[in-house]
């Protein structure tokens, strides 16, 4: 059997206009106030950095948020195919990042989307700014 080539295979990548039942997990999130308002140096922002920053303490997890942060709805299938890693350990990446409150998803059918939870995305630079 030859591989197939990369022009053969079918393209299950979203941009978020493209299709509107993978549309809502991308919609641009309107921050709220208290996203950038909240005190920067206190020991709960202390707190919410460090919880951030074990989030993102892998290289597979920065890789994957960098993904995201294309602002393209993926599967984890889809994720799976741009890293040398098995679906299981991508998977739990993604719990970890999903925990963390980095990235949300949308379940469609028997996929599921994931994207970066954009509020929690400023916030996080937003604290990385404030050190």
């Amino acid at each position: 059997m030859s591989p197939k080539s990369p022009s053969t295979r079918p393209s299950t990548t979203l941009q978020p206009q493209g299709n509107p039942k993978a549309d809502a997990c991308c919609l641009p999130s309107t921050p709220s106030p208290e996203v950038v308002a909240d005190a920067l140096a206190d020991a709960a922002a202390d707190a919410e950095l460090a919880a951030f920053a074990k989030a993102i303490g892998h290289p597979i997890r920065v890789r994957i948020l960098r993904m995201l942060a294309e602002r393209e709805a993926k599967t984890c299938s889809l994720i799976v195919d741009e890293l040398p890693l098995a679906q299981s350990t991508v998977s739990e990446h993604l719990r970890i990042l999903k925990a963390a409150g980095l990235v949300r998803s949308r379940e469609d059918g028997p996929r599921t989307w994931y994207c970066i939870e954009m509020p929690a995305w400023r916030r996080l630079k937003t604290l990385l700014k404030s050190i």
